[in-house]
């Protein structure tokens, strides 16, 4: 579990994030939603622990994570995997070398655990024999599920994924969404994604927190959003023709 409690962050004169407490839970998948500029990446950001909120705290389970010591950090944070929005692979590094990466760097493990353990990695994403290519070799889709065998491979706690299906067909793009659901809620990770993508959070929003000018201006599950009077929600889901039919359908056949 994820708690942040009353978090504040300002840059300059600019308050960003307004009094946020929220409640991320093991197991599901927690969506973080909102317009550019709403504060989403800066939140998520806070609970990396990539920054320092101005006030509030965020808990990782028992441990007020935002003000440990820096000694003190390094426990935490290998229980944290994390999926960019770019990927983020070495180029000059073959997909079991940045698989192996946080392997070589945080654990003690001989080079046949971590070849095992790149090996399994590779299997739950589905890209068995992969691993003598080179990120200029593989599709975006592949890039994206080798960076989320990186993110695992640690045996994560906690899993952060910034904006994962950015650039990727629709197609693509459900695969990865059920990719990070099922191994969310095989391994009971708590997981937070940021995310532009409506079609994520009709498919696997079992938490949704919708952010409007750096406030929590909704919350709720993927079944609450075709029923919901929140105008804000309103404005932001329903944008898309196609879910504002769909809405429609949902509410006729209701």
């Amino acid at each position: 579990m994820i708690k942040a409690e009353n978090i504040f962050k300002s840059f300059g004169d600019k308050e960003v994030l307004k009094d946020i407490s929220a409640t991320f839970l093991p197991g599901q998948t927690n969506l973080i939603i909102g317009r550019s500029g709403a504060g989403k990446t800066v939140l998520l950001k806070i609970l990396v622990g990539l920054i320092q909120p101005d006030e509030g705290t965020v808990w990782y389970d028992e441990v007020d994570f935002s003000h440990l010591k820096k000694k003190d950090l390094r426990t935490v944070r290998m229980k944290v995997g994390m999926l960019f929005q770019g990927s983020a692979l070495f180029d000059s590094l073959t997909v079991e070398q940045n698989i192996r990466f946080p392997l070589d760097m945080f654990t003690n493990m001989t080079a046949k655990e971590k070849k095992d353990r790149v090996n399994y990695c590779l299997e739950r994403v589905s890209l068995e024999g992969a691993n003598s290519k080179y990120p200029s070799e593989i599709s975006g889709g592949m890039q994206k599920r080798v960076g989320i065998a990186r993110a695992i491979v640690l045996k994560p706690k906690y899993l952060f994924c910034d904006e994962p299906n950015s650039g990727l067909d629709p197609k693509t793009a459900i695969v990865i969404d059920e990719l990070i659901r099922s191994i969310t809620i095989e391994n009971d990770i708590t997981t937070i994604i940021n995310t532009h993508d409506m079609n994520s959070v009709m498919e696997i929003g079992d938490h949704i927190i919708l952010l409007y000018d750096g406030k929590i201006a909704w919350q709720g599950n993927k079944a609450e959003v075709l029923n919901t009077d929140n105008e804000i929600l309103e404005n932001f889901i329903f944008a898309s023709p196609f879910l504002q039919r769909l809405r429609s359908t949902a509410l006729n056949n209701g």
